[in-house]
């Protein structure tokens, strides 16, 4: 850096004109520090040119505010400034240490209290403000004693300017022989780190990670430095090699994913002009540019950038947990009592870790790549791989090729691996956290670290697939079964569950490959299944779910599920009850693992519902399909049996019953149309229109239900006063009597995706959406709810798209744009302003994206089958809700 200015020394300048000068010198700093950054100036040096200014800035501030004092004190740089890593907006941490035994209990800090105040409100002054305490070198021994915390930055602690006599008493006092000996330190910092993971979902692969504090993140390469820095006496990451705790490859991609990550994050500093450590989404376009990664589509680009990151921050973990493990074998349990058992002619154990019997045995015999991972399975008194092994593991990767793959020991060892009764999951990690999974898997190898730059997919292809793979195992048992009763329940009847977890494995193993993934990938799992000598009917059913695993997900959200030809449409493409229990499954793992929020009981009440309905189709045969007439003629006289227990009269039952027709019993369930009928004969017409809600319907969501005269703009309103409530709408089914009422059903959830549990809550949605029907005129249309902040990093085109009805009886359009407030409101305005009647409505949202299914007519309850009337609608909805 160009240094200070030379004015800052002039003792002759007034406090305001000194106050210009240090300002002055931190802007040119930093303006200098971001013209170098894009000039390609690497971050690794000039984090440490920041901290060679800031300490040159922060000792000509001592010496003038300190005076004859300045040596009787120390001025000390901890935490990320005494290692002299600053990136422009890091905390600059600093500690004044005073001498303790010049004076009688309190006076030296009183003693030295004008100048140092002085000496911090001028550096508050300029701009600064540093994070800074004032201590006794004993009560800096008091403090660490009772925190890892304090240990931790007074390990990094670098002296200024002042006193080297005081450092050095400090130094003396703080080394593990006198207090956190490594062993305490160690299990300090790893409750830490797994802490920390915890936070982040024990993934690096969140969409927006943080560079910083995330699992593989600088965070875990300092808690190496800190626990080898403690042990040892060293300062830098080379002793970890000169030590040899590392080889050379090692320490050369430690010291690239360091150097990487500190660019990711000085960026993100420059970027946003403050201490950002977060990936967000609306840097990562920026940043991918300003990483040369460019593609005609933004998206592609942004993809290959994070896949680097993802890849980096994965390497570090693997780093990460072998020096750790390493460091726990050596430094720490290096003096006790060595238990070795034998387990094989490769492998021994040593203190409960597999370790390889000698350096040459995945060399010899390249099949112990995998049984290394089948004995952790097959023997739960194995605690896990010795550092050794996990590095010997990583250097003999290249065994695995072609030849390998198709060797047919190779493929009964993995095969083995997926019929274990435990161990699955955490086996199939550690393969992809060594790297074999992937080069077992080529083809898995190309999706590891792969994002998706969207709201909808939160973990990468990799990560994704594991949870998969995950929550199946979870059907499986018994501790879980809470969770999941019916999944735990199917499970039992899987025959054999491997087929299960290779559907999982393959389901997105296409992703990124611009072909349709389900395709490509159901080739991948055929040619998976020959190779791995499955039977010709396992290896059709593998390859159909992969070519199918979201056509019971589409089916369930996007169809209307209780009308008999649609499911009977679905019964027919699985063919039979064993493909249905795997395709369910595999569906419901397969949501669960793609975001945490998508989850809900709407999903789980609407998939369950569409596998019972598929199973009775079963099982009354699929040459023997349910006709409509007799669903409604089963709907009625169940209805009726609720009515009569509740002691309602026919005569009351009649008079609301005569007045709807076929389509409503098609559509409600027993229990929904006995509530609603209760409602409708309790309700004089003076108290119209009613509005009542349920917490808990059969589809696990709360469903409101709205009986008023007829009028167009009760879905409009609605619609917009629920969305205004911070609801989401899940389904709308508008039934129109033939009296002139109408029956509105919406099923909800809060935005959440809990149920509505507060009963002064359920009373406020009530009130508010009879107030906006009450008097329309004042209701407003426009939502005032906040958008997402990462909305309008994913805008999606409006389409606009029209399909017939198989009966006749309705035109579906189908609506994809961004889910902004308000959206099904507008769409309400448009149906009202081109005489368009609704009478189904399917909501869905994915990321920031909605795809919503209608059922609509025209006026004369006809389908909308004019070319002239859908684009006057579709020019309608585009106007109201924007092209994108």
């Amino acid at each position: 850096m160009a240094g200070l200015d030379p004015r800052a020394h002039d003792q002759r300048l007034s406090p305001p004109e000194l106050i210009t000068v240090f300002k002055d010198c931190l802007r040119r700093e930093s303006a200098q520090l971001v013209e170098w950054f894009r000039a390609g100036v690497p971050a690794a040096e000039l984090i440490r040119a920041r901290s060679d200014f800031m300490d040159e800035l922060l000792g000509a501030c001592w010496n003038r505010f300190l005076g004859p004092q300045a040596e009787q004190l120390a001025l000390v740089a901890v935490g990320g400034y005494g290692r002299r890593e600053l990136h422009p907006h890091s905390d600059i941490d600093i500690l004044v240490l005073l001498d303790g035994g010049s004076a009688p209990e309190g006076r030296g800090h009183a003693g030295h209290q004008p100048a140092l105040t002085a000496f911090f409100h001028f550096l508050w002054d300029i701009g600064l403000k540093p994070a800074q305490s004032v201590r006794t070198v004993e009560e800096c021994i008091d403090l660490a004693r009772d925190d890892q915390t304090v240990i931790t930055n007074l390990t990094e602690a670098r002296l200024i300017r002042g006193s080297a006599a005081l450092f050095d008493a400090l130094e003396s006092r703080i080394g593990p022989e006198h207090l956190w000996s490594s062993h305490q330190f160690f299990e300090a910092k790893m409750a830490e780190q797994t802490a920390r993971h915890a936070k982040y979902h024990d993934t690096a692969y969140n969409l927006e990670p943080n560079v910083k504090e995330g699992p593989g993140g600088l965070r875990d390469i300092q808690i190496i430095g800190w626990i080898i820095k403690r042990h040892y006496h060293s300062r830098n990451l080379q002793d970890l090699l000169r030590q040899g705790w590392l080889t050379e490859a090692e320490y050369t991609e430690l010291i690239q994913a360091q150097n990487f990550l500190w660019q990711v994050r000085f960026a993100l500093h420059v970027l946003t002009d403050r201490a950002e450590d977060r990936l967000l989404f609306e840097y990562q376009k920026e940043l991918a540019r300003q990483f040369g990664y460019s593609d005609p589509d933004i998206n592609q680009a942004v993809e290959a950038f994070m896949q680097r990151y993802y890849r980096t921050v994965m390497g570090l973990e693997r780093l990460n947990e072998m020096l750790l493990q390493l460091f726990k074998e050596v430094a720490l349990h290096g003096d006790l009592d060595v238990l070795i058992l034998p387990i094989n002619e490769n492998f021994q154990a040593v203190n409960g870790y597999v370790e390889a019997l000698t350096p040459e045995v995945f060399r010899q015999r390249p099949l112990a790549l995998l049984q290394i991972f089948l004995l952790l399975q097959s023997n739960t008194s194995l605690l896990g791989v010795r550092a050794s092994t996990i590095r010997l593991i990583r250097q003999h990767l290249y065994l695995i090729d072609e030849d390998f793959r198709r060797n047919p020991e190779a493929c009964r060892l993995f095969m083995a691996i997926l019929r274990q009764k435990t161990g699955i999951t955490q086996q199939l990690r550690r393969m992809n956290r060594y790297g074999v999974l992937a080069a077992y898997l080529p083809a898995f190898g190309r999706v590891v670290g792969r994002m998706q730059y969207d709201l909808f997919h939160v973990y990468t292809v990799d990560e994704h697939t594991l949870f998969v793979i995950r929550n199946l195992r979870r059907f499986a048992l018994e501790r879980y079964r809470d969770e999941h009763p019916l999944c735990n329940e199917i499970f039992q009847l899987i025959e054999k569950p491997e087929l299960l977890y290779i559907a999982a494995l393959m389901h997105d193993i296409a992703k990124g490959s611009n072909l349709d993934h389900s395709t490509l990938g159901a080739t991948i799992a055929e040619e998976f299944c020959v190779r791995h000598g499955l039977g010709r009917h396992d290896t059709q059913l593998v390859k159909w779910l992969v070519q199918n695993h979201l056509l019971m997900s589409m089916t369930a959200q996007r169809r209307d599920i209780s009308d008999p030809e649609v499911i009977h449409e679905f019964a027919t493409a699985l063919r039979d009850q064993t493909t249905l229990d795997h395709l369910y499954l595999l569906t419901v793992a397969d949501i669960r693992a793609t975001n945490p929020n998508l989850w809900n009981s709407w999903k789980d009440a609407l998939l369950k519902e569409l596998y019972l309905a598929t199973r009775w189709a079963f099982r009354r045969g699929l040459a023997n399909p349910l006709a409509q007439t007799e669903k409604i003629i089963t709907v009625k006289a169940e209805s009726r049996a609720l009515l009569k227990r509740l002691g309602i009269a026919d005569d009351g039952v009649e008079r609301v019953w005569k007045t709807l027709n076929d389509e409503y019993f098609l559509r409600n369930l027993p229990e929904e149309v006995a509530w609603h009928t209760v409602a409708i004969i309790a309700c004089p017409p003076d108290q119209l229109p009613l509005v009542l809600l349920r917490p808990v319907s059969q589809r696990g969501s709360a469903e409101i239900f709205v009986y008023a005269h007829n009028q167009d703009f009760i879905f409009a309103h609605s619609t917009a006063v629920l969305d205004q409530l911070g609801l989401t709408v899940f389904d709308a089914k508008i039934i129109t009597t033939g009296d002139g009422y109408v029956l509105n059903s919406y099923h909800v959830l809060e935005q959440s995706g809990e149920r509505i549990r507060d009963h002064l809550r359920q009373a406020q949605i009530c009130a508010k959406l009879r107030e906006c029907l009450v008097q329309p005129d004042r209701a407003p249309l426009r939502v005032q709810r906040r958008e997402a902040r990462q909305i309008k990093h994913f805008a999606v085109p409006t389409q606009l798209h029209f399909h017939e009805d198989p009966q006749n009886r309705y035109t579906l359009l189908e609506l994809v744009a961004t889910d902004r407030p308000g959206l099904l409101s507008k769409v309400g305005q448009a149906f009202r302003l081109c005489d368009v009647r609704l009478y189904n409505a399917k909501i869905s949202t994915i990321g920031s994206r909605a795809e919503d299914i209608f059922y609509i007519t025209d006026r004369s309850n006809r389908p909308l089958t004019s070319a002239a009337d859908r684009r006057r609608l579709s020019e309608t909805i585009v106007a109201l809700v924007g092209s994108q």
